[in-house]
């Protein structure tokens, strides 16, 4: 055991984490030159695309060190952005040590403090390393200072590298092997370990990713998830080499995976533990919870006849992600569709691409809302996502929807235009400090559906790209919530039902019929777009008929003649707006959606 170093890499979106992990792969040659290709641990095109991890992946890298023993360096990569935080947590509770890795050009960011903090909490061992030292823009002095005021670790101590060059890459691997703790555990104990990961394999079922704490795993030992109380066999148990490398066990400290013949991923939740049914640990570990989704949108398909290709995307999906949850749902304007709920508004964007690229589907996607606790006169509780089951006003004595802690770190030049966007979004300002000579970091109370509409891209316009932004739940507050209808002639649109703060009501309805006015066609009787709260309308536009000219045959003769046909073509109108129906193109839709403040 003394061999093994478990480590994680913990760095802000674009800090260098896979550059950093492809360089200790190709030193520890367990790929060939010609197999090896950027970006090795992320397997999607989309994470290749964006620069950001989704799926998170392990690997055991073989490593001589100078002292002349073989080391087992197990790194178990994590998901840079703050939609995936619970499975960070997880991750690093399975190490023992972390690298922190810091942009010398962009210094110390949102989430730099926040991953530090996770890491410190499960009382890891910090290397702090100093990346992108080659760049013009780097400034190594200015980012030493940085990790001592704000990190409050030892500046001297950090490794400077360059992940893209080559530079520093044998230090790290040697400050893994030096300074961070081999792994302590029992390989005669009951078996205990950590499920921090698992991702579907079609012809294997789910293969578990897992750090053992204590005891050893063998195929064909009887094992069972704590959380809910499942029981498999042990078909293979081995180790990530990039590909799976199949062991005769997996003992205290090492971290492996499993394959028991598991059908869902769902199954094996992260964070639970697994034990083994003839002899069982006492207690799980710590720390396990369900994700919650916080995030409710509805995906329904552009084309109804594909909604049971749908419905099959979904399913599969599922099987890679087991944090997407669903149910059917149904709409009078779009049909046939499901109801989703998301970690955040990065998995909701993943999801929709995931679903668009990998199946072939072209998708509409609702407005995002959040989850409201709508508390009634008759004393009981209800949870809301969705629009349509807003109850009758008579009925709510009150409505608490979710705040959260966002923290905002920032040069102090752009103070002005966060404090009027975070206000606008009814923040409130709780706290705010400098870091150095012109950063600082402000903190706001602020609720989750302020941010969920477009708050990341006005936040990264007004600070010029220097903003970053990281967030965590706080509660639920009483709030004046009103649900927005959007009738067109008369008849309200379910899809495009929103839930508002009654304040911003007036704007939101009125930004959404402008949308609606310039996608809907003329029609040969008048339009009425409106937006209500309840039997009150507070936004209208109308969309003007189509005028055929009656009275062009009439040249000379009486008025009466023009005026008899223009009262004829009134009454016709008329007749045409009863039995007249607007056609609602599914682009309108879209617009809505995309709109932007």
């Amino acid at each position: 055991m003394k061999n093994i170093r478990n480590f994680s890499i913990i760095a802000h979106i674009d800090h260098g984490k896979s550059t950093l992990s492809d360089r200790l792969i190709q030193s520890t040659d367990i790929v060939a030159e010609r197999d090896f290709k950027d970006q090795m641990l992320d397997s999607m095109d989309l994470e290749r695309e964006r620069g950001i991890t989704i799926k998170s992946q392990t690997i055991c890298l073989p490593y001589t060190a100078k002292d002349g023993h073989l080391y087992y360096l197990n790194l178990i990569d994590t998901p840079g952005h703050v939609d995936f935080s619970y499975e960070v947590s997880r991750a690093l509770a399975s190490c023992e040590g972390a690298l922190l890795l810091v942009d010398a050009s962009q210094g110390v960011q949102a989430q730099t403090i926040a991953n530090l903090y996770l890491a410190l909490e499960h009382d890891l061992e910090i290397i702090p390393v100093i990346n992108k030292i080659d760049l013009p823009s780097a400034d190594i002095e200015k980012v030493k200072l940085q990790i001592a005021d704000e990190l409050g670790l030892d500046p001297d101590t950090a490794i400077l590298a360059s992940a893209k060059d080559w530079i520093g890459t044998e230090e790290i691997l040697e400050a893994i092997v030096t300074k961070l703790p081999p792994p302590q555990g029992n390989p005669d104990a009951p078996v205990k370990a950590l499920i921090f990961d698992s991702h579907y394999d079609p012809f294997r079922g789910t293969v578990v990713h897992f750090r053992m704490i204590d005891g050893t795993l063998r195929p064909g030992d009887r094992i069972m998830f704590m959380s809910n109380q499942a029981e498999y066999t042990v078909e293979e148990t081995g180790v990530f080499q990039i590909k799976r490398v199949p062991q005769k066990s997996i003992t205290a400290g090492r971290v492996g995976y499993i394959i028991a013949g598991i059908k869902t991923v769902s199954d094996t939740r992260t964070g639970d533990t697994i034990t083994v049914k003839k002899r069982p640990c006492e207690k799980a570990l710590p720390g396990f919870k369900e994700p919650k989704p916080v995030v409710f949108s509805s995906i329904y398909p552009v084309d109804t006849d594909e909604y049971p290709d749908l419905a099959a995307a979904m399913d599969k999906l599922k099987l890679n992600d087991a944090s997407l949850v669903y149910e059917k749902d149904t709409s009078a304007a779009l049909g046939f569709g499901f109801r989703c709920g998301f970690l955040g508004l990065l998995h909701l964007e993943i999801v929709q691409a995931r679903l668009e690229r990998e199946y072939d589907l072209s998708l509409i996607i609702t407005a995002p809302s959040v989850q409201y606790e709508i508390g009634l006169n008759d004393g009981t509780m209800m949870t809301i996502e969705n629009p349509a089951l807003y109850p009758d006003p008579v009925n709510i004595a009150y409505i608490r929807e979710p705040y959260i802690r966002a923290s905002i770190f920032t040069p102090d030049t752009y103070m002005g235009q966060i404090m009027q966007l975070c206000l606008e979004r009814r923040g409130i300002n709780t706290n705010y400090q400098y870091f150095g000579s012109n950063r600082m970091e402000m903190v706001f109370e602020m609720p989750l559906a302020e941010v969920v509409y477009d708050f990341y891209d006005r936040l990264k316009t007004v600070t010029q790209g220097y903003g970053s932004f990281d967030y965590d739940m706080l509660d639920y507050r009483q709030s004046d919530i009103v649900r927005v209808d959007i009738l067109i002639n008369s008849e309200r649109v379910d899809a495009l039902s929103q839930l508002v703060h009654k304040d911003k009501a007036p704007f939101r309805a009125r930004q959404t019929c402008e949308k609606l006015k310039e996608e809907i066609p003329r029609h040969m009787f008048k339009v009425a777009i409106q937006g209500a709260i309840g039997g009150k309308v507070i936004a209208r536009e109308t969309i003007n008929a189509y005028r055929k000219d009656v009275t062009a045959k009439c040249y000379g003769g009486d008025i009466t003649r023009k005026r008899k046909l223009l009262e004829k073509q009134k009454k016709g109108k008329k007749r045409m707006k009863m039995a007249g129906e607007v056609m609602i193109p599914q682009s309108a839709f879209l617009s809505v959606l995309k709109s932007k403040e």
